[in-house]
């Protein structure tokens, strides 16, 4: 959709790597993803160099703490807040997780599952769209890693996603490492996911690493992206096309230019997907030539 433009491919905003951004802007990143939440303050470091780097790039805002499927009512100071902030950013998008973080007013600094239910569809849609109407855009919901199941659930989480995302019609930022580290702790195929979600509500990609407890994996944004991860952002690319692209890293966080080859590795990931395409497309033409010549 128009309002969710390819942007190329990105990192997250880190104070550690502010003075190296500001004093090389390197071309090998196109834009930024901050974590709203650290932003939300009345000047001071995060503001001054979130202000110069998002003169030289585009920006986009993720939070952490909407809390969007939460019983609690809608936190109406932090959505001003966001909003605020948002008016000064004027980011390409802003987005947030489907899960709870929050109960009884107090946040559990955790993004927690929700139980797939049409009641809890109905719920989120409702406050969708009343954050949706009240910050004057659309937003993206990401989907989160997962440890544990809801015995009540009455789908998988792919068709939840879904539902909501159509009924509110907001987009979806589709979180690559999330779907593995979830397919293998609930043994579902990831593929069964991404074939699933509609392309046209699918805005941006997170790509992190996990780590592996052997039986279990845990979504910890502190390593490499894994092998398995890239193959399935490979199908990813083969069903959704050219989407924003964002590696995530927010622990034992490398140096920048580490970083950058990350960032790397998405674009090679990116061009073999565009090679391939066109190869497929002028094979296509040279079959139609060929038997338009035959006839």
């Amino acid at each position: 959709m128009n309002e969710f433009p390819f942007l190329g491919f990105g990192v997250g905003l880190r104070p550690c790597h502010y003075p190296h951004i500001v004093e090389n802007w390197p071309d090998q990143v196109d834009w930024f993803e901050i974590i709203s939440e650290n932003y939300m303050v009345d000047g001071g470091k995060p503001l001054h160099f979130l202000d110069r780097i998002r003169s030289r790039y585009p920006m986009v805002m993720h939070g952490v703490s909407m809390s969007i499927g939460s019983t609690d009512p809608l936190d109406m100071g932090y959505l001003a807040r966001l909003k605020q902030l948002a008016e000064h950013v004027q980011p390409a998008w802003v987005s947030d997780h489907l899960c709870w973080s929050s109960t009884g007013k107090h946040s559990v600094h955790d993004l927690l599952p929700l139980p797939y239910t049409r009641e809890t569809i109905s719920h989120v849609v409702d406050r969708v769209k009343r954050v949706q109407e009240f910050l004057g855009r659309r937003i993206l919901l990401e989907n989160v890693s997962s440890y544990m199941a809801f015995k009540h659930s009455e789908m998988p989480e792919w068709e939840f996603l879904t539902e909501i995302a159509e009924r509110a019609d907001c987009m979806i930022l589709l979180d690559v490492n999330n779907i593995y580290v979830s397919s293998f702790n609930h043994k579902f195929d990831p593929m069964t996911y991404i074939n699933w979600v509609p392309k046209n509500r699918v805005g941006q990609f997170h790509l992190a690493g996990h780590s592996d407890h052997g039986t279990y994996l845990l979504d910890t944004h502190d390593h490499h992206v894994k092998d398995k991860v890239w193959e399935l952002y490979v199908e990813a690319l083969k069903r959704f096309g050219p989407i924003s692209t964002l590696i995530e890293w927010d622990d034992h966080i490398p140096e920048f230019e580490d970083l950058m080859k990350e960032v790397a590795r998405a674009k090679t990931q990116y061009q073999h997907y565009v090679d391939q395409t066109q190869s497929n497309a002028d094979r296509d033409a040279g079959h139609t030539v060929a038997a338009h010549h035959s006839t």
